[in-house]
């Protein structure tokens, strides 16, 4: 069906939920095979999930040049923008939704689980049974008691990575992308061509710096601190938190990457922008939740 007033863009049978499907199997499948497959505790063949990769990566590719075709083709009319407006933001709420189960993760075992299992809130009874020479003192750095028992696979660390470093001019970074990205939205809104151009450049560069910045923090926690996924659970909060945010980043920027060329080509109207305006959504989201673990985790 065409995109015509009145009626409801209809694309042919797709190929492509078939492919990310098996793409999808093979990645997930394949790194829990390595999981398992390794000797002496180390990663096993991880062929698979590369090729399951290989095949996500041509999924994405094939479906969004598609989907970018026939946008451009007009089939679109404002029935469907609703439509994909209202995915976005439903897949926004499912990514709040899953940092908010580590937020809980680290709020429950730095304010209830730890201060219970030592003692606190009438608790005496869960440390004298469980561990009676428990001690609590967040981010837990050494693990009490037996080393050779409780400890044998902690890796001890000699410090955490402060607030006023690294994270501080990240947040800086972010924050000043996400007035970037503002700028190019209103430049488009404006049918500014140039500066849209410039502003998602600047965004995209300073995406680009703040994921190095991690990479060189993360080198740090690594070599210099022994702080690692291990360490406990002050270790596998930090990562799982930083770790899948800087994923974020990076699929923020690699889509307004997207955006700048899109621009540079010509697309989007000041009235007809939905894409750049999902990934500026995403952008901002990517924002908030740093700024949120840059006080939980790292000031506080």
């Amino acid at each position: 069906m065409s995109g015509a007033a009145g009626s409801y863009y209809l694309p042919e049978p797709s190929k492509w939920p078939a492919v990310g499907s098996i793409g999808l199997f093979l990645t997930t499948g394949g790194f829990a095979y390595a999981l398992t497959s390794g000797t002496d505790g180390s990663l096993g063949s991880m062929a698979i999930m590369y090729v399951g990769l290989a095949i996500m990566a041509y999924m994405l590719f094939g479906w969004f040049s598609q989907v970018i075709e026939e946008s451009e083709a007009g089939n679109y009319n404002a029935q469907v923008d609703t439509s994909f407006r209202m995915g976005m933001m439903w897949f926004i709420f499912s990514e709040v939704m899953f940092f908010a189960a580590f937020f809980g993760a680290l709020f429950y075992a730095r304010q209830l689980s730890g201060p219970w299992l030592a003692g606190e809130g009438n608790n005496l009874l869960t440390n004298t049974l469980l561990w009676s020479d428990f001690k609590f003192n967040w981010p837990m750095l050494d693990m009490p008691g037996d080393k050779s028992a409780a400890g044998a696979a902690f890796s001890q660390p000699s410090g955490v990575i402060g607030a006023w470093g690294v994270p501080f001019y990240n947040t800086l970074i972010l924050l000043a992308s996400g007035v970037t990205v503002t700028w190019a939205h209103h430049a488009l809104k404006k049918g500014n061509r140039q500066q849209l151009i410039l502003g998602l450049f600047l965004t995209v560069l300073l995406g680009f710096i703040f994921v190095f910045f991690q990479a060189e923090e993360y080198i740090e926690a690594y070599t210099q601190l022994n702080l690692k996924l291990d360490s406990g659970i002050y270790g596998s909060t930090f990562f799982m938190l930083t770790g899948f945010h800087g994923l974020h980043v990076t699929i923020g920027a690699i889509m307004l990457l997207v955006m700048m060329f899109r621009s540079m080509k010509g697309h989007f109207t000041p009235k007809q922008h939905f894409a750049f305006e999902a990934a500026a959504w995403y952008w901002h989201f990517v924002d908030v939740v740093w700024l949120g673990l840059f006080v939980v985790v790292y000031w506080l």
